[in-house]
């Protein structure tokens, strides 16, 4: 019933083919339907292709070694009437998008702000605290990446009793 949902998963190892501009632009529409608080839509999205763009955007983040291999990242930006729930939504929209054309996904954090607005080229009132990073995956690389994380204790998901409370929080 929650396919799309449950069998979304990161995707961080990449063949390095790029993504048809008809994939692209799917991904990208399924973000402009993206739905938002008072339909304010504050947000734009910043398409980076090629090694050297992915280069660039990697550097703003601190766990984006891996970025450069990936055939695209889109920066989320934030207008000044946009909010971070809503950027979190858009994300989520691009990568079940990304999802149901074969694409794998991950979502990445720009740590570093000062280069993320350098990059991204952005006016003092916008923000791109986050990216989406698209590509084919490496189905082999994925699956020995997920072994390793596996073997070290990374593990799937929590129980639902473990996270939902009635009422009131408890422990």
């Amino acid at each position: 019933m929650y396919s799309a949902i449950s069998g979304l998963r990161t995707v961080r190892r990449y063949t390095g083919e790029p993504l048809s501009p008809e994939h692209l632009e799917a991904v990208l529409d399924a973000g402009r339907w993206t739905g938002s608080s008072k339909n304010r839509q504050g947000w734009a999205m910043v398409v980076f292709e090629g090694r050297e763009e992915l280069e660039g955007i990697a550097s703003a983040g601190t766990f984006a070694v891996w970025v450069p291999d990936a055939a695209a990242a889109i920066a989320l930006v934030k207008t000044p009437h946009g909010n971070d729930f809503d950027i979190g939504r858009l994300a989520q929209n691009l990568m079940l998008a990304a999802d149901a054309l074969g694409i794998g996904s991950c979502p990445i954090t720009l740590h570093d702000q000062d280069r993320a607005n350098e990059v991204i080229g952005l006016p003092d009132d916008h923000e791109a605290r986050w990216a989406v990073v698209l590509g084919y995956a490496d189905e082999r690389e994925e699956s020995e990446h997920r072994r390793q994380r596996s073997s070290t204790g990374m593990r799937g998901r929590v129980l639902l009793a473990d996270i939902v409370h009635r009422r009131r929080f408890s422990r």
